[in-house]
């Protein structure tokens, strides 16, 4: 059975999924962390700052990444449209992350704390040398006590600020996936997923969503405006990301001057949407979400289910077509007949080689390639799924 409810953990009590964890990732939002006029709105940081003290006082570790450069750049600098231009964007949000950090800064060290600042691009995910370089930095930062504060390096990045990461939801939820942290909490200036608009009168929060599916998805009800980049269907993506891998994620209101305590004291606070019953792997979560894909192998249905219910590898067999030009080594999606991709890992044949072998039996890739070196397309151990209801990645 694809994607049933008992992959997830929705039955277990709150203070059992997420009152235990030790170590939480938080995002924070921009309309959280900005005045109406753009400016940043320092009480709020400063809220942030004593919220922050009290999990590490209770012995909790805490990664921060936060929103708000562009933002707060914009209310520095007197502006009341976000600059179309690249190069005025990224100016801009230089000049917001050095009044973000400053505030950060302010409201830590009031409540004896160090903040550290990181910075990091896409590449920085994808390139597993650098991937592992960020994952050790920041455990350290953790030793020494410090709470780090992640943003993207808008200045540098290559893309538009908007499709780099995506969101910082999406950068928050790599985050996670990255250090492994069992829960990531999602500041935003809702109270959490509702069972319709927020603004009808009859909506009503949802406590839970055990499982993630379309149905789920179409709740997402967009509002972006002139400051924020992201909306509900970035931190529902953010939570799929993070649920798959094992971790729990709660979207909850950034506007409560107690719901980071009251999250961790296991309250009903937010939507809380249950992780999967066993962690992937680190390795498995660096294919699954971070590394960069190649190109797409679509295999029958038969191969599907062997590698998503069983756990099994994929065979020559089982493939279909093959999309891109990848080598030996290279990172690939898997996909069913309709498009729909379910899983990613690292391939054992070019494809040259796939186009020629595909839908064969292994005891005849020899003689049509002269040579076997391997019995699986992708090893088993090289294979992260990262969906499981058969609903097409956006």
């Amino acid at each position: 059975m694809r994607g049933t409810m008992s992959e997830h953990q929705p039955d277990l009590p709150r203070e059992t999924l997420v009152g235990t964890a030790g170590f939480l990732v938080v995002k924070v939002g921009t309309r959280v962390l900005t005045r109406p006029d753009g400016l940043l709105d320092t009480d709020r940081i400063e809220s942030l700052g004593r919220q922050f003290n009290t999990l590490l006082t209770a012995g909790k570790q805490v990664v921060l990444v936060s929103s708000g450069a562009v933002g707060a750049g914009m209310g520095r600098m007197g502006l009341t449209r976000r600059p179309a231009e690249l190069a005025h964007l990224q100016a801009v949000a230089a000049i917001g992350q050095s009044c973000l950090v400053e505030a950060y800064e302010r409201a830590l060290r009031a409540q004896g704390r160090h903040m550290a600042q990181v910075l990091l691009v896409a590449d920085d995910f994808k390139d597993r040398a650098r991937y592992l370089n960020i994952r050790n930095t920041l455990r350290a930062l953790l030793d020494y006590g410090a709470i780090p504060i992640i943003n993207e390096n808008d200045t540098v990045s290559v893309e538009e600020l908007r499709t780099s990461f995506g969101d910082n939801d999406r950068l928050a939820a790599l985050v996670a996936t990255l250090l492994g942290a069992p829960l990531l909490v999602l500041l935003s200036d809702v109270s959490g997923l509702y069972d319709r608009h927020p603004d009808e009168p009859a909506a009503r929060p949802l406590a839970t969503v055990p499982r993630i599916d379309g149905d789920v998805e179409a709740l997402a009800r967009d509002r972006l405006g002139g400051l924020s980049k992201g909306g509900m269907a970035s931190k529902i993506a953010a939570a799929r990301i993070v649920t798959e891998a094992g971790g729990h994620c709660i979207i909850a209101s950034g506007r409560d001057d107690d719901v980071l305590p009251r999250i961790v004291n296991g309250e009903t606070v937010g939507t809380l949407f249950p992780g999967r019953a066993a962690a992937m792997p680190a390795w498995k979560r660096w294919l699954g979400w971070s590394a960069d894909v190649r190109g797409t192998v679509t295999v029958d249905s038969g191969a599907r289910d062997a590698v998503v219910d069983t756990g099994r590898s994929l065979l020559a067999a089982g493939v279909r077509d093959i999309c891109g030009t990848f080598t030996t080594g290279d990172l690939v999606a898997l996909a069913d007949a309709e498009g729909h991709v379910f899983a990613r890992g690292l391939v054992n044949y070019s494809s040259e080689e796939l186009v020629r072998i595909r839908g064969l039996k292994t005891d005849r890739i020899a003689a049509v390639l002269g040579y076997c070196p391997y019995d699986e397309v992708i090893h088993r151990d090289n294979l992260a799924v990262i969906r499981r209801d058969g609903i097409t990645h956006r």
